[in-house]
């Protein structure tokens, strides 16, 4: 094998690495408090995954069957507005509709996000 095809191995390699949900990672308290909400079919009977590659893209919540994206976003969001709408405008091409909360909200009204997202699903054909 030449160097040339190894290189391009491993670049792809690390790429893919990287989009993989890392199970190691410790959740952030706010992804913690919407998943224990979310999990277990606890929420409106829909099955949601965390941390899942679609694309070249790693959302925080999904649910497949729902075509239903939920992004959590810290201090981190509007430091890179461009490949954020990118990565959005990608997944609603996919089908998918998706839904963003600051930490904040989840926080400080998990409440009102809920109700937030159960308007959203009752929207969604089912």
């Amino acid at each position: 094998m030449s160097r040339e095809v190894a290189k391009m191995k491993s670049e792809t390699v690390a790429v893919l690495t990287s989009l993989t949900p890392d199970p190691g990672k410790k959740a952030t308290d706010t992804e913690e408090l919407l998943w224990q909400r979310l999990r277990g079919k606890r929420f409106e009977n829909l099955k949601f995954m965390r941390r899942q590659p679609l694309g070249d893209y790693l959302v925080d919540l999904v649910s497949l069957e729902n075509k239903l994206v939920i992004e959590l976003d810290g201090g981190q969001l509007g430091m890179n507005k461009e490949a954020d709408l990118a990565r959005d405008r990608w997944l609603k091409e996919q089908g998918f509709t998706v839904l963003r909360f600051w930490d904040n909200e989840v926080l400080g009204n998990v409440n009102g996000v809920l109700k937030t997202i159960q308007r959203q699903v009752s929207r969604l054909p089912r």
